[in-house]
């Protein structure tokens, strides 16, 4: 089985439990939680060792997260570390939190520019994807000074480049392909 079939039904069976059990929100908050924690390096070191036993594994994870979060987020962690799938987590984690935010009807767009961006263009941005798409959105910020200059839009699949970058890299494709002959 891939890894993200793996993540997906892991995901999915923790979202129809909460979901039935009316605690979704309590759940998607422990899954931000347990994502954060993911990102630290000792815990990717932790989950992926083979030579801590199952069992101590779980006892760590009880006395790390038991008070702080849902019993059925913990149960499901006893579950995947009992089979063998700590590993994936982190993915769970992360599909969960995207699965409920296209639940409740939010679309994850990302843009990318060399500078901060305005508030106020940022606003229009979001206005015109809500539009668009007819959904709610949540607009993340990247900042990446390589591309130059202009922006790199992605909303869900779909993605725009119209960075400075990304432009002289097709007029340099276009250069490099034509034949310049001399006489």
């Amino acid at each position: 089985m891939n890894d993200s079939k793996i993540s997906v039904r892991y995901s999915r069976a923790i979202f129809q439990s909460a979901l039935e059990k009316k605690i979704l929100d309590n759940v998607y908050q422990d899954m931000i939680f347990i994502s954060e924690i993911c990102k630290n390096p000792e815990t990717k070191e932790f989950l992926q060792s083979p030579v801590i036993f199952p069992s101590k594994k779980i006892a760590i994870f009880h006395k790390m997260l038991e008070g702080n979060i849902e019993k059925i987020t913990l149960s499901l962690i006893d579950l995947i570390v009992k089979n063998g799938r700590e590993s994936f987590i982190p993915a769970i984690a992360r599909v969960f939190i995207h699965e409920t935010k296209k639940f409740r009807g939010i679309t994850e767009s990302v843009l990318t520019t060399a500078v901060k961006v305005d508030d106020k263009v940022k606003k229009q941005i979001t206005d015109l994807i809500s539009d668009v798409f007819k959904t709610n959105v949540e607009l993340k910020e990247n900042i990446d000074p390589e591309i130059i200059g202009g922006f790199i839009l992605q909303i869900d699949d779909n993605y725009i480049d119209a960075s400075i970058k990304n432009k002289l890299r097709k007029i340099k494709k276009e250069l490099m392909g034509s034949v310049i002959t001399t006489q």
